[in-house]
């Protein structure tokens, strides 16, 4: 990766631990001596975000995994913005499994990212295509969809507190991984594409991660790619050894020029 980009591994643990194991989770995870130049977000689940908050002492950014397109209302079961800022760091949409198992669409995706940036959260917004739209040769032109979508309306000091998370479905939670030439080949894309949102944009500043079953084994291969700036790591988040080992893999992608 460019050495001007500091990298970022966020662990997403999805619908895994209960509080009390969450907050054992965390202990084991502020234990870890962390490497510099690298930046490293803890996403629990919503219910684990007010303790863990304190739990993990300023160490880690926090994030949310989804949140909803209005600030208030009458939507049973959602989590607004409005209630995640001045607690969380990072807030994630356009998840996969979002937008696969909840029908989540292109247009959702971009208002919750509309509305997150009208608080004061950095957004990661992930994108990626199935095995089918793979195997169709369609990879590009559904991550092209994706973006345009998502981004549509977002003003350039906007784009900046952004980060694209590039998740080939058929790679996520199924141990088969993107290889590095085919990670890397979407995330250049990708970089392109939001070159393109505003003629003032400079993609080389902003950071993409790839995800899909990262591992300790796989990560540094993957993060010494150029336009791969980390990691939205799912299951090995849970284990702080192979999580530590994903981190110190980006600190040192992130030293190399």
């Amino acid at each position: 990766m460019n050495a001007a980009r500091i990298p970022l591994v966020a662990g997403n643990w999805k619908m895994n631990t209960t509080v009390p194991e969450g907050l054992a989770l965390a202990s084991e995870l502020r234990a870890l001596a962390l490497p510099d130049g690298v930046e490293v977000a803890v996403l629990p689940p919503f219910t684990h975000l007010w303790p863990l908050y304190d739990a993990l002492g300023g160490r880690f950014a926090l994030g949310a995994q989804d949140a909803f397109w209005e600030d208030a209302g009458a939507y049973t079961g959602e989590i607004s913005p409005a209630s995640l800022s001045g607690w969380c760091d990072y807030v994630l949409v356009g998840h996969s499994e979002r937008r696969h198992l909840l029908g989540e669409t292109d247009e959702q995706v971009s208002h919750k990212l509309r509305r997150a940036l009208t608080h004061d959260l950095r957004v990661i917004v992930a994108v990626g295509e199935t095995l089918d739209e793979r195997e169709r040769g369609s990879t590009i032109d559904v991550v092209r969809r994706q973006i345009s979508a998502a981004f549509e309306g977002v003003c350039l000091a906007e784009l900046e507190r952004c980060v694209v998370a590039y998740e080939p479905v058929w790679a996520i939670g199924t141990g088969h991984t993107a290889t590095p030439e085919h990670a890397q080949e979407v995330c250049h894309v990708i970089r392109t594409l939001l070159d393109e949102l505003d003629p003032a944009a400079d993609g080389e500043r902003q950071r993409i991660l790839y995800g899909g079953s990262v591992t300790g084994e796989n990560a540094a291969a993957l993060f010494g790619e150029h336009d791969i700036d980390g990691g939205l790591v799912g299951g090995a988040s849970l284990n702080p050894a192979e999580f530590f080992a994903i981190i110190v893999a980006a600190a040192r992608s992130g030293a190399i020029t």
